[in-house]
């Protein structure tokens, strides 16, 4: 007898979002999944093992109300300094909740898998980014959150996407000259 996944299970799904530029620019990456599945084991392991620099916490609207799909706020770049640390996790943080709860009001991410699943959120803030940016870094990890559910959502981009882009191959910290 082989294993059925229950009627609500929802597989590994990974997104990618970016928005703005400069120090104040976000990028996100998720992986929305079941809590019994991958990504809840992940997710798990991940809050249970803090490293310096990166101690992953779970994603609220405000104290004492966690957004749903119940989340994991993981930093990309070590914590480095003090308006770093408030940036990452004040307007970054805020942002990432913002963004989590449009995707599920504006249905990008349906309420069903949104009670049940668990996402990871890796969230990139720039190290040189002041508190004179802080909110227009709410606003880009909002944007930019919503983008990468809507992306793991619909699976994009595709392979095709990829190899037919003719934007180059660049990002944040290097562009080809």
């Amino acid at each position: 007898m082989s294993w059925v996944p229950p009627p609500s299970y929802l597989p590994t799904l990974i997104g990618e979002g970016y928005e703005g530029s400069g120090v104040s620019a976000a990028n996100i990456k998720v992986m929305l999944g079941d809590r019994n599945g991958p990504v809840g084991t992940a997710w798990a392991t991940a809050l249970a093992t803090p490293t310096t620099g990166h101690e992953p916490f779970i994603v609220v609207a405000r104290p004492g109300l966690p957004v749903k799909p119940w989340t994991l706020f993981v930093n990309t770049v070590a914590i480095a300094g003090d308006d770093h640390g408030t940036l990452t996790v004040g307007a970054a943080h805020a942002g990432v909740a913002a963004g989590i709860i449009e995707a599920v009001g504006v249905g990008v991410l349906p309420p069903e898998p949104a009670e049940s699943a668990v996402l990871i959120a890796s969230v990139w803030v720039d190290p040189a980014a002041s508190l004179v940016h802080q909110d227009v870094i709410f606003v880009n990890n909002r944007v930019a959150t919503v983008a990468a559910i809507r992306s793991a959502i619909v699976g994009g981009p595709t392979l095709r996407e990829v190899m037919s882009d003719t934007g180059g191959v660049w990002n944040a910290a290097y562009h080809p000259s």
